[in-house]
């Protein structure tokens, strides 16, 4: 199989493996995946860690995607073509809801706001396209954590900064994994004034066919205009939409 596998296609084989088998892998079994010799799957994975793609493990043994490999994930969904069906959605969620609405990605150092439509409303909360908010006291954060394996969610949470930023915000750990194993169970998260006082938010996963974790699609608003109970009743909007975005992105 190694001589039907062209030079420049192998280190994308790789990362395609990698990314779609969600644990870390050894560079014998990505071999085995694909059927290259070791040796040449271990020269570059040598590669890919030296330039930023992939990370090893404490071990030394596993590989796992890096930095860089996510924001190549990021860009490809923030792609001209993409990003104009994108958007087209959001603006018939914000057309239905009549606050802002969001499409959020997970990067190492928080959820990215990777596009959105504003409120018409003269008075709206101002989180820029590129901000980059907290996993544990956001909608969009939130739902991406619920999204992870359990082992995976509780390591996860156990390497977070808890910071609190408002009187409602998760700062123990274990009461975030009690409510994010709910959010696994209901398929949607809130953010009830965690993030900032006076604004609430609904979140739902954007996911693969198969079931993969992509991205959340969210909108917010103040509680002088909006419930959280108000904002539930519309949760099936972002459902509808989440599956239009998933054909759109996987397309």
């Amino acid at each position: 199989m190694s001589e039907r596998i062209p030079t420049n296609l192998r280190t994308l084989l790789i990362l395609e493996i990698l990314g779609a088998a969600g644990v870390p892998m050894t560079p014998t079994e990505i071999a085995r995946q694909i059927g290259l010799p070791k040796q040449t799957v271990h020269r570059l994975c040598a590669t890919l860690v030296e330039e930023g793609f992939l990370v090893r493990e404490a071990s030394g043994k596993r590989l796992r995607p890096a930095r860089r490999m996510r924001q190549l994930a990021a860009d490809t969904l923030h792609a001209s073509h993409y990003q104009l069906a994108r958007h087209q959605i959001l603006l018939k969620v914000a057309d239905r809801v009549q606050e802002t609405v969001n499409f959020v990605v997970p990067q190492a150092d928080g959820m990215r706001y990777l596009d959105r439509v504003e409120s018409r409303w003269p008075f709206r909360i101002q989180l820029p396209i590129g901000t980059h908010v907290p996993f544990h006291c956001t909608a969009s954060g939130k739902t991406y954590l619920a999204s992870l394996p359990a082992q995976n969610r509780r390591n996860m949470v156990a390497g977070l900064d808890l910071a609190r930023h408002t009187g409602n915000t998760h700062t123990k750990r274990q009461t975030l994994l009690s409510e994010l194993k709910q959010v696994a169970r209901q398929g949607y998260a809130i953010d009830n004034e965690e993030f900032v006082d006076g604004m609430v938010a609904i979140a739902v996963p954007v996911r693969d066919d198969r079931g993969r974790y992509l991205a959340s699609i969210a909108f917010h608003g103040p509680v002088q205009r909006i419930s959280l109970e108000s904002s539930v009743a519309q949760k099936d909007v972002l459902l509808d939409a989440a599956r239009s975005l998933a054909d759109v992105l996987i397309a």
